[in-house]
């Protein structure tokens, strides 16, 4: 089979290639059939030179081009000439076709992106992606450091509120015990001192009390008012000097009057 193909000349790092026609059996640098063009896209020239009529000859006898001189000869509008005069197109048509396809590829190899620029771009997206998720895992870690900090003062007051309610119980009491202590124990002192018992105190005092409580009810009283048994006894516990105006001219009971008697013998 006959192939349409590239063969590599020039110098190291700096090729140039001889677009031929050569028998697919052939190496690539061995016996070429025919040279119909030169592409050299590393040089400052970097240019493309077609042997249109050979190529377009070639191709018509069934020569298949490599998928590498394909693209040279889409790029350079070759395909799109050949199908132009394939479909019948005058050579004035098939120039303003041409000029109008050339003008829009070059307006669309301006906007290409290179590989390095495709390479840079990307390189740029991930590390402002790293960047983006670095602020977001920094702000998480901030919202729960609030979080933590904000429920360890609420622990802390809810352990101030616990103790104060404990120890409040204690001084309440603390205080009770004291306004009770002091109020009971004056009583008591009021009412040992105030209030002795019969018991502890002596007969005689006893006796004088109750004769010191009972002679101002009984000394406006007369023996007329008194039974025999009460007037006999009130004579004989009385002294004589505080019997005056006892017995009356009234009194007519001879046990009185014998008990008077003998009183003021």
């Amino acid at each position: 089979m006959i192939k349409i193909r590239l063969q590599r000349k020039g110098r190291i790092r700096r090729p140039i290639y001889h677009i031929v026609v050569a028998d697919s059996r052939s190496p690539r640098d061995g016996r070429i059939i025919e040279q119909v063009g030169r592409y050299d896209g590393v040089t400052e020239k970097k240019e493309t030179v077609l042997n249109e009529d050979r190529i377009m000859y070639w191709l018509g006898t069934g020569a298949q081009p490599t998928d590498s001189v394909r693209k040279i000869l889409r790029h350079e509008g070759f395909l799109y000439k050949r199908h132009l005069v394939m479909w019948g197109k005058s050579e004035e048509e098939i120039e303003v076709a041409l000029t109008e396809w050339k003008a829009y590829r070059d307006s669309k190899e301006g906007k290409e992106v290179t590989r390095k620029e495709q390479v840079q771009a990307s390189l740029e997206a991930e590390e402002k992606a790293v960047k983006e998720q670095v602020v977001e895992k920094a702000a998480a870690a901030a919202k729960e450091l609030e979080a933590e900090e904000a429920i360890a003062e609420a622990a802390e007051e809810v352990v101030e509120e616990t103790a104060e309610v404990e120890t409040a119980p204690e001084a309440v009491e603390e205080t009770t015990e004291e306004v009770v202590a002091e109020p009971v124990a004056e009583e008591t002192v009021e009412i040992v001192e105030e209030a002795p018992t019969e018991a502890d105190a002596p007969v005689e005092e006893v006796v004088a009390e109750e004769k010191v409580e009972t002679t101002p009810e009984t000394s406006s009283k007369t023996s007329s008012d008194m039974t025999a048994k009460e007037a006999i006894d009130h004579i004989n516990d009385t002294d004589v000097a505080d019997l005056a105006g006892f017995v009356t001219d009234a009194e007519d009971r001879k046990t009185v009057l014998a008990a008077l008697e003998a009183k003021q013998a």
